[in-house]
């Protein structure tokens, strides 16, 4: 994880339209605010910030891997004991097909470098960054089996 963690932890809930994905105690969570990469940890400020699509990372174990999940957007409320993910859509990067999600991604490069008025370049765009995300969610998954 890029944050540094310590023996603290607070609790940590992340939820998707499809349900809850984790509850429990967490040292350090890393999630990408739609200003910017976000690094909490216990006791951090309150905050409340939209999500864009990208790979949200959190230790439960000190001396466990990182977990590693995909979302493709959504919001994060910070207290300094309590942080909820409320996220559109999250799947862990072990459950992310990697073959769907690169034609998902071609498909959306597709569609941007299409010439003509019926194409919605914000929605290509967007899918564009949701395949990129959960690409990157299956390679961190996939670093951390090879150790």
């Amino acid at each position: 994880m890029a944050i540094g963690v310590t023996q603290n932890t607070f609790q940590l809930n992340i939820v998707s339209a499809e349900g809850p994905l984790f509850s429990g105690k967490a040292h350090a969570l890393a999630i990408s605010g739609l200003d910017g990469e976000l690094g909490i940890r216990p006791g951090h400020s309150p905050l409340l910030s939209r999500i864009k699509p990208g790979v949200a990372c959190f230790q439960t174990d000190l001396k466990g891997d990182d977990e590693i999940l995909y979302i493709s957007g959504g919001i994060v409320e910070v207290q300094p004991s309590l942080v909820t993910v409320l996220a559109d859509t999250a799947m862990h990067g072990k459950d992310i097909d990697e073959a769907r999600a690169n034609e998902a991604r071609r498909a959306a490069e597709e569609n941007i470098n299409k010439q003509g008025h019926d194409i919605n370049f914000a929605q290509a765009q967007m899918d564009l960054a949701k395949a990129m995300a959960q690409l990157r969610a299956v390679e961190l998954t996939q670093k951390q089996r090879r150790r």
